[in-house]
């Protein structure tokens, strides 16, 4: 489709054709050259291992383009870094991180057109995937691998940074096993949350949090986001060895230390200090921040509260001021995240 064509105020989160995508092989123990592709379909054996066996990783990140014209995509490195733990988690071909830089700039600069204009909160979202395509029924590892690299126009998910949601917490299911797969971006994480989603939509919340899988008695994150709460100038955040380490998350805890001079405490969080915080967020790249109402403990009928009047509150909206500076070009880059594409 043409870009032109498209309502850059009226952007949703959701899959749009664009321009060209970027592929890559990995055959005979390397990787080959970067291709282009005007196709968005993929063709494999009906034995491949990412069918089967789950061999799949992935990523996400964000482009943007400045009031001065330039593009800006964030924090690139570490998502290629990120899909190499992934890779390695699962017993994939790791796509080298210059390679993967590489794809991500061509990518951007043959879809520049659609990275929407600057003051409509949008983004070029890039979905970088790995799948095995060896074709197995035995359970093992592929020897073959394609790297796809796509990317589409997107809105967010809340527009700007009033709106809270609420959220529901619950004993009843687990996310991911400590020391198991929950550290990685492979989409069985995403599918082994989806009944527990479709749930807490079905009784009206935005998502589930999950506790931790071995003493229920402390917060993890929710299915795609995780977890942050706000008290005593502090930006507290779970440790646990279930959670994705995101880079949202990262982003965040730099700037509440290094520009609003708050402490930062990654640690365990006991589902009883929900009640102290003065605010609460869930966190990642599709949503940058979604400001939380309250989170209801259903199985104990707790309700947690943040927000009185359905706004967020008054570091959550600092928070996202300042992240979004960054993304967009309108404060400088002094933490080194950002690479441009002119």
């Amino acid at each position: 489709m043409e870009s032109k064509s498209i309502d850059w105020s009226n952007l949703s989160f959701g899959y749009r054709k664009t321009g060209i995508n970027v592929r890559c092989k990995y055959e005979n123990g390397k990787w080959g050259a970067l291709t282009f592709c005007e196709d968005d379909t993929i063709t494999m054996n009906i034995a491949a291992t990412c069918l089967h066996y789950g061999q799949e990783v992935f990523e996400g990140l964000k482009a943007f383009k400045g009031k001065d014209g330039r593009i800006r995509i964030f924090r690139m490195r570490d998502n290629a870094e990120r899909m190499m733990l992934s890779c390695e988690g699962i017993k994939m071909a790791q796509m080298p991180v210059e390679l993967f830089c590489e794809a991500v700039v061509k990518l951007v600069e043959a879809n520049r057109d659609f990275v929407p204009p600057y003051g409509y909160g949008g983004s070029l979202y890039i979905r970088p995937l790995i799948i095995g395509t060896t074709a197995k029924v035995g359970v093992s590892p592929a020897s073959e691998y394609e790297f796809i690299l796509f990317g589409m126009p997107v809105g967010l998910y809340f527009k700007g940074s009033k709106e809270t949601t609420p959220f529901m917490l619950t004993r009843k299911y687990d996310r991911a096993a400590p020391l198991g797969t929950g550290t990685f971006k492979v989409g069985g994480n995403y599918a082994a949350g989806m009944v527990a989603g479709e749930e807490a939509h079905d009784l009206g919340y935005s998502a589930v949090f999950y506790l931790d899988s071995c003493e229920k008695k402390y917060i993890d994150e929710c299915g795609a986001a995780n977890f942050f709460g706000i008290k005593n100038n502090t930006y507290i955040t779970p440790s646990s060895t279930s959670i994705l380490n995101s880079i949202t998350n990262r982003s965040l805890q730099t700037i509440a230390e290094k520009i609003l001079g708050m402490k930062v405490e990654k640690r365990k969080v006991p589902v009883e200090e929900l009640s102290t915080f003065e605010e609460a967020g869930a966190c990642g790249t599709a949503a940058i921040i979604s400001p939380i109402e309250r989170i209801d403990d259903i199985d104990n009928g707790i309700s947690y509260e943040f927000s009185k009047d359905g706004n967020a509150g008054p570091v959550c909206k600092k928070l996202l001021q300042h992240l979004q500076a960054i993304q967009n070009g309108d404060d400088e880059d002094r933490f080194g995240w950002i690479t441009y594409v002119d």
